[in-house]
């Protein structure tokens, strides 16, 4: 029960896999998350074995909330307690917004937005057995800024934002820290999703003022602060790590 342990969602591949990696580093026992990609999480598992940490595996489709279940049971029954939720798994259709369906709204609504706010309940009596814990959720600067194609990811991570504010408020009675980080372009297996992934890249290069995209690295670093003691004030904040590309939108 001394031994921490973290649950990456969407830790197969990308951002998560790196932050899944960086904790491993940092002492964590890792919960590795996925939905379809067994193989890239079966190789963040076995990066994170040889590191020395022990690794739970678990398939989950965050949409349904008795998946979420499923995998807070798993976690529970493996190692009784949990101490660090990073919120990474995240999808969504990217359309104008008068092609926008029903089933594109719930499937991006449910995946990025609604599944942190059931993560998050399950999570809480977990983290209050040891007495508190840490959730960082990762959002994108398309929660303040109009996107193309963006709208529905970009409505989700607003909301992601505004639960991270709703939860620090109410967790912080049960020593819950409760924190997101927001990247400019980063180039991850997700950016290949969008049509314009060519001139993106290209153009927030140029003019981004630090002179290069953000990259997974840059991220992790900024979330692997807000989970040490040094961040304990911080609360319901969002960090933008951009690299100051938003300040010349």
């Amino acid at each position: 029960m001394e031994q921490k342990v973290a649950l990456v969602t969407g830790s197969s591949r990308g951002i998560g896999k790196y932050t899944a990696i960086q904790l491993a580093k940092a002492g964590y026992d890792v919960v590795v998350h996925y939905a379809r990609s067994k193989k890239e999480a079966e190789q963040t598992a076995e990066e994170i074995k040889s590191i020395g940490q022990d690794v739970l595996m678990v398939k989950a489709n965050l949409n349904d909330t008795t998946k979420i279940d499923d995998l807070f049971n798993q976690i529970e029954a493996h190692y009784g307690r949990l101490d660090v939720l990073v919120n990474n798994a995240a999808s969504g259709v990217l359309k104008p917004a008068m092609e926008l369906t029903e089933s594109h709204w719930d499937w991006t609504m449910n995946i990025n937005a609604k599944a942190m706010l059931f993560c998050a309940q399950k999570a809480a009596p977990l983290m209050q057995k040891t007495g508190g814990g840490k959730i960082v959720s990762v959002s994108s600067l398309g929660s303040i800024r109009v996107l193309e194609n963006y709208t529905a990811v970009g409505v989700s991570k607003s909301a992601v934002e505004s639960l991270t504010r709703y939860l620090a408020a109410e967790f912080a009675s049960m020593n819950i820290r409760v924190n997101a980080v927001s990247g400019g372009v980063v180039d991850t297996d997700a950016l290949k999703h969008f049509p314009n992934r060519e001139e993106l890249l290209s153009s927030s290069g140029e003019k981004t003022p630090a002179g290069r995209i953000v990259e997974p690295k840059d991220l992790t670093d900024t979330m692997m602060f807000l989970l040490s003691d040094e961040a304990e004030m911080i609360r319901g904040q969002t960090i933008i790590v951009d690299g100051g590309i938003s300040l010349l939108m």
